[in-house]
């Protein structure tokens, strides 16, 4: 489900792209959702799975994130990874004046994961300036 926002067209068109390019660039990256801190996805690409779906996990995710780096004083939250037996996913925040974005990227077991975080950070500065 995609909704409606105040998020610039740039920052869209942003997102569209450079999510396409993040799954088509980084070896073992099998999704790429961007969307908005109350779970509607807003761009994706995607080789499997639901982006509506990972959008909402991302959303959770990034909240409890939120509420831990609070609460223990440690400033606002950027990412979050999860490491699991045949892959991980990273959820990082963006931060932007018209909006809150959530980037989540699911990978499997040959992606590399200081790439990915590599990859990330920079697409989350992008959208951050965009």
């Amino acid at each position: 489900m995609s909704v409606n926002l105040k998020l610039s067209p740039t920052a869209k068109v942003i997102a569209e792209r450079e999510a396409e390019h993040f799954l088509n660039d980084v070896n073992g990256v099998t999704a790429v959702v961007i969307a908005t801190v109350d779970g509607f996805d807003i761009a994706s690409a995607m080789r499997a799975g639901d982006a509506a779906r990972i959008a909402a996990m991302a959303s959770s995710i990034s909240a409890i994130s939120s509420v831990v780096s609070q609460e223990a004083g440690l400033g606002r939250n950027k990412s979050v990874t999860i490491d699991t037996e045949s892959g991980f996913a990273m959820v990082y925040s963006v931060h932007r004046e018209d909006a809150e974005l959530v980037i989540n990227v699911i990978a499997d077991g040959s992606a590399i994961l200081g790439q990915v975080a590599y990859r990330i950070a920079q697409f989350a500065r992008m959208l951050a300036e965009a």
